[in-house]
């Protein structure tokens, strides 16, 4: 493109060379000067510039035809002026051609003031036209940057979304599969000594583990519709509330585990998040209960103040030694619950109990709901 333009600013260069009485060599190498540089304009638009000025003044001072700083010089300026590195030398240059002007056209023969005046604004035009140009597409520039910086934004957002959602997903399959599996194995062990020593209540204990096996499968349903609910509607399907753990001791006290459920206060409607993680605490606690303690009786505790829910779980079993590892060393177990508990704004705290057995405590706030 650059060739192009060189050639296409020689043509009115050397025209008027084929009507001159005389050509010589020097004319000819000053005419070449304003031109064949032009093909390097865009690789260092300053030096091309200083090059171009210094052959076309040259042409000026020499008697020979040829072009006054007309095509090439205002090429050279405008590429200049449109991509020029440095702020200094785009306007150190042009500065430095206005002041140089007045005192060259002295030295030039038969230069009226209008061919002054034509001379001097013909490169300013030139540099503001570069500017402009220049502005226009670091503007343009400034756009698409921001336009891409939005879209990594948007990227990022996203992928946290997602990386949320995952955890979300893997800490509940964990709650439900763990818990589900939990009773399922102790029920499965205690059952070949007690279909020994008391058919009838063996008959309870494979209840009992059909009943985890099938609210597993439920539960498991059930977050597939949130899944599925969340990718065609983007609204999640309901999550196990405080409403339920009735019916989740119920399930738990089938096995070799005795639970009391203690509500204190008035229940009152609280957000989804706090509902969900209520549940899921009491859960998991139990889950531990039953797969690692070796307890006997155990206790939820629902405890509703003004401005938070106290979840309480204890049992008589082996305390710190019969927890699971996941509770005792901070594994998924204790990291789940405190995730969710951490998301609601509240507080959690699990250990040995000093006479033996093992609590674990919650306190969620519901500070913005209302009392039921």
């Amino acid at each position: 493109m650059d060739v192009l333009i060189a050639a296409a600013v020689a043509v009115p260069v050397f025209v008027p060379f084929a009507s001159a009485p005389e050509v010589t060599p020097l004319g000819v190498v000053l005419n070449l000067g304003t031109v064949v540089p032009l093909v390097w304009r865009r690789r260092a638009p300053f030096a091309v510039a200083v090059v171009v000025a210094c052959f076309a003044m040259g042409v000026s001072l020499h008697a020979q035809p040829g072009q006054n700083l007309q095509y090439g010089g205002l090429v050279a300026i405008y590429t200049l002026a449109d991509l020029g590195r440095h702020r200094w030398q785009r306007w150190g240059f042009i500065g430095a051609l206005v002041a140089t002007i007045p005192p060259g056209a002295l030295l030039v023969k038969d230069n009226d003031a209008a061919e002054f005046m034509f001379t001097l604004l013909l490169p300013v035009t030139a540099f503001l036209l570069g500017t402009l140009a220049r502005t226009a597409r670091e503007r343009s520039d400034a756009l698409v940057e921001r336009s891409a910086q939005l879209e990594r934004e948007r990227e990022a957002e996203a992928a946290r979304a997602a990386a949320e959602e995952r955890s979300r997903i893997a800490r509940d399959m964990h709650d439900v599969l763990a818990h589900a599996v939990s009773i399922m194995v102790v029920q499965a062990e205690a059952g070949p000594v007690v279909v020994r020593s008391d058919p009838d209540q063996a008959e309870r204990v494979f209840d009992a583990i059909a009943d985890a096996g099938r609210d597993a499968m439920a539960q498991l349903r059930r977050m597939l519709g949130v899944l599925k609910e969340e990718q065609d509607h983007g609204v999640r399907a309901p999550q196990p509330t405080i409403g339920e753990l009735p019916g989740l001791v119920e399930h738990v006290d089938r096995t070799q585990v005795h639970v009391r459920l203690a509500v204190e206060g008035g229940s009152r409607a609280v957000p989804a998040e706090v509902d969900l993680a209520a549940y899921r605490i009491v859960q998991e606690a139990l889950t531990n209960t039953v797969k690692h303690a070796d307890a006997r009786e155990a206790e939820v505790r629902l405890r509703w103040t003004e401005h938070e829910l106290e979840i309480t779980v204890t049992d008589d079993g082996q305390g710190d030694a019969g927890a699971d590892p996941g509770w005792r060393r901070g594994g998924s177990g204790l990291i789940g619950i405190r995730e969710r508990v951490a998301a609601c704004g509240g507080t959690v705290e699990a250990g040995p109990l000093p006479g033996g057995g093992f609590r674990v405590s919650a306190r969620l706030p519901h500070a913005a709901a209302v009392t039921a």
